[in-house]
């Protein structure tokens, strides 16, 4: 009996050993070949798509398609890692009408990682900076998705001749009541920070290789999974996030913005009562305010950009 029992163990340990060695083999597999992709990926992102503008000695990029009576800046979401690409499905249905301009925050897309201080009123200066040198000029539109919200929200009361209407892509708010607790909980600097091991060892690569771009070329999407393989998790992106609460606190300080205001809430936020109310209040606040709940996920530019860019038309043509 214990000459059996003796051949199961061993049995189970050289099972488990070799399922160690296989995926020890697998993972060292994918990791040579993101090195080798990340060679190449030079090449292919030395061509970037935009014009750079210096900020605090670095490369910012910005892109304009478009143009128009109205300009409508597009703030993407924490950890988006080409704002490009990201929001093309919805600006390529306002180019026709509008300038449209996407800013990459460093960090974000072809613009540099930098050092230093990464909170909110640095990144407001640096982008009203950029904009300012690119020749764009305010007032602006500006579409924020998510974290992008609480920048938005501070231009609008601080620089309330520079924005004529806000945009909200299931934003965050900073009149959330609990948000910085709730930020601080660390879940999503916990996702975000897993990020740079899939980075490191290239899993994104292989999946995004396979997948299908039905609104991209051949060359597009080639840059975009570059860019994504170059920014996921990187730490000027990570460093916005302990800039949660002074945002807060500094957006709880002033009155909420009076400008017209579109707020897409995700299927997720619409469960979400304390972000409902502080949704509200910012349609209270203004002076042309609608909240519209979607049934999507959390990029909802992706999912109802037909709609958000028809609803925007209606909402600038009031302006």
């Amino acid at each position: 009996m214990k000459g059996i029992i003796k051949k199961i163990f061993r049995f189970i340990l050289k099972t488990i050993l070799g399922v160690i060695i296989f995926i020890a083999a697998m993972l060292l597999a994918m990791t040579i070949y993101n090195i080798i992709g990340c060679s190449k990926d030079k090449e292919i992102l030395s061509k970037p798509v935009g014009e750079f503008v210096e900020v605090d000695g670095h490369r910012m990029n910005i892109y304009v398609e478009g143009n128009g009576d109205h300009t409508i800046v597009f703030m993407s979401g924490w950890g988006t890692e080409s704002p490009i690409y990201d929001f093309k499905p919805l600006y390529s249905k306002l180019s026709d009408e509008y300038k449209c301009v996407v800013i990459e925050k460093f960090g974000y897309g072809f613009s540099d990682e930098i050092e230093g201080e990464r909170d909110f009123d640095t990144i407001l200066r640096q982008d009203r900076e950029a904009l300012e040198k690119a020749g764009i000029k305010a007032p602006y539109v500006l579409c924020a998705h998510s974290l992008s919200g609480l920048e938005a929200t501070l231009w609008a009361q601080k620089y309330p001749d520079e924005v004529e209407a806000i945009v909200g892509l299931d934003m965050t708010l900073g009149n959330y009541k609990g948000l910085a607790d709730k930020e601080e909980s660390g879940t999503s600097k916990t996702i975000n920070g897993l990020n740079k091991v899939v980075r490191f060892v290239g899993l994104n690569r292989i999946l995004m290789s396979i997948s299908e771009f039905d609104d991209m070329s051949d060359t597009e999407k080639e840059q975009y999974i570059a860019l994504v393989c170059k920014n996921q998790g990187n730490d000027t992106m990570m460093r916005e996030y302990d800039g949660i609460r002074k945002a807060c606190e500094d957006i709880n300080s002033m009155p909420l913005p009076d400008v017209a205001t579109l707020q897409y809430l995700d299927d997720s936020s619409n469960n979400d009562e304390a972000y409902i109310s502080a949704c509200k209040q910012i349609i209270e606040a203004s002076s042309n305010g609608k909240m519209i709940q979607l049934d999507c996920g959390h990029y909802v530019h992706h999912f109802e950009s037909e709609r958000i860019s028809s609803e925007m038309k209606e909402l600038i043509g009031d302006i």
